[in-house]
């Protein structure tokens, strides 16, 4: 029986956090430390940019009544594709949504924002709704309330900010709505009105553009990484923000001058020459270990985590951690402490989607259920939006993660050349078995008279060497001269056979 929808708590304070910004002219990486200890990594390239956040003007190329979607071109490679459940209509009504045929048709040209980056072969998902992120507001301009976070509790403070933005609202013309944001919480009135500002001057550029512009083009788009910094991940517990380069210092300096007053004092800019920033904090040897499946426990066991098309996968094991008293407990504190590494690499490698956990097996109900919620806390930190459900009867735990940008594994790494992505090669005595085979076959047609094999070094060797019974009864039961030629450039798994 599968356990639905555990709610996670709210992390009682937020780890001390330091952010490093190194700044390269093809490329932005953002570290977030939390206690010294690096959690998550953000990339950026000028070369495939993020598009989540822009907005574009879009021509629908094709209406799917069956899919109840759409595929709009915003000038990209591949069509954006928009689902109903994306349209600002659904999202105001869902029970009594029109299909989508009847709301759009093929030719049409509106407003969409990117919520999804293109992944693999699939393009952009975009929505009708759009929603532009401010450092303490989020603002919908086709909506027309103000909401306020849940995650300010204090009643009184929840007031005094929709009291503050009921006025600016009211001194706009046909401004729409807003969300107030948990980083509002405690902010005063400058700060809140610069926020409200910003948003409204993008969304007038956005609507003078949608008059104006021809379609497909871009309207609108989010800011370089390294001010999203200040205006998605700076909050109440960063001590230091850390940057490397010194336009980006500046102009950090600035937006921070005008929307995040409160992080001037904390951005500086790093000159030693003799380090770079992510070597002083072994940053790039963090990533490079999140590149590889195995993860490490302090205790002696460790975790298995491979991605595959459908979902990700996570294996628990001991590895060599025996304990001192007996094996329930062995098992109970190497998943306990599984749980804070898993939590931890779902935020570092940015996994998305759906992830399935065999942790090593409990027999004592409370043992699972301490493991429960230990990874409910773990995962509360998480700035993406995570659901957890309980154990199967398989003992498994599935955890999905809203997944809106390429992992780490992906956007650093391809498809090895060698093995085509198995993450294996064939062993030498099957290549050696093959080209035997082949041998044969390619002997039994006519007018061959000379057969050439070029293999790699090492699989030559075998031939010659471990194989060469093999090889000699094959030569002795075929009429064709036979000569084997090894090629350093040849993988394993390579070969050919000429004919002459």
């Amino acid at each position: 029986m599968l356990q639905q929808g555990i709610v996670l708590p709210a992390p009682t304070e937020r780890p001390a956090e330091t952010l490093l910004v190194n700044v390269f002219p093809q490329e932005t990486r953002v570290a977030v430390l939390e206690d010294e200890q690096v959690c998550e990594i953000h990339i950026e390239r000028q070369e495939g940019r993020g598009l989540v956040g822009n907005v574009y003007l879009g021509t629908v190329k094709r209406v799917l009544p069956g899919m109840q979607s759409a595929f709009i071109d915003i000038g990209l490679e591949r069509s954006a594709f928009l689902h109903i459940v994306d349209t600002v209509e659904h999202r105001r009504n869902p029970n009594h949504t029109r299909r989508i045929e009847q709301m759009m048709f093929e030719g049409q040209v509106l407003p969409v924002q990117v919520v999804k980056d293109p992944i693999g072969n699939k393009g952009a998902r975009v929505s009708t709704q759009l929603s532009l992120a401010g450092r303490f507001l989020v603002h919908l301009p086709q909506d027309d309330h103000i909401g306020v976070s849940q995650r300010i509790e204090d009643e009184n403070e929840r007031m005094r900010l929709r009291y503050l933005l009921k006025e600016m609202t009211a001194n706009e013309e046909a401004c729409g709505g807003f969300i107030i944001r948990t980083g509002a919480d405690g902010v005063g009135e400058e700060e809140l009105r610069a926020d409200f500002q910003y948003l409204s001057s993008v969304r007038r550029n956005i609507e003078v553009g949608t008059r104006t512009q021809a379609a497909p083009i871009l309207l609108h788009q989010d800011l370089p990484l390294h001010l999203r910094v200040l205006r998605d991940i700076f909050n109440k517990q960063t001590r230091q923000v850390w940057v490397d380069d010194e336009n980006a210092y500046n102009e950090m300096c600035q937006f921070a001058g005008q929307y995040a007053q409160n992080a001037n004092n904390k951005i500086s800019l790093f000159q030693k020459k003799e380090k770079t920033l992510f070597g002083t904090y072994g940053i790039d040897d963090e990533i490079r270990r999140a590149l590889y499946p195995r993860v490490n426990l302090t205790v002696g066991g460790y975790l298995v985590i491979e991605p595959t098309e459908a979902m990700t996968t996570v294996d628990v094991n001991t590895g060599g951690f025996i304990g001192r008293h007996n094996f329930d407990e062995t098992v109970l504190k190497t998943n306990l402490e599984a749980c804070h590494a898993l939590a931890r690499e779902l935020r570092l490698r940015n996994i998305g989607g759906m992830i399935i956990v065999d942790f090593i097996d409990m027999v004592n109900p409370s043992h699972r259920e301490l493991v429960l919620q230990e990874l409910a806390n773990a995962l509360s930190y998480d700035r993406t939006r995570v659901t957890l459900n309980g154990f199967t009867s398989l003992g498994l735990v599935e955890i999905t993660r809203k997944r809106t940008r390429e992992s780490l594994y992906h956007l650093l790494s391809q498809d090895c050349p060698y093995c085509h992505g198995r993450g294996h090669i064939k062993t030498m005595r099957t290549v050696c078995y093959e080209i035997l085979r082949e041998i044969r076959r390619a002997s039994e047609q006519d007018h061959i008279q000379q057969l050439r094999v070029y293999a790699a070094p090492s699989v030559v060797e075998m031939l010659i060497d471990e194989e060469a019974a093999a090889l000699k009864q094959l030569l002795d039961s075929i009429t064709v001269e036979v000569s084997l030629s090894a090629e350093s450039s040849y993988t394993q798994e390579q070969f050919d056979i000429v004919a002459s």
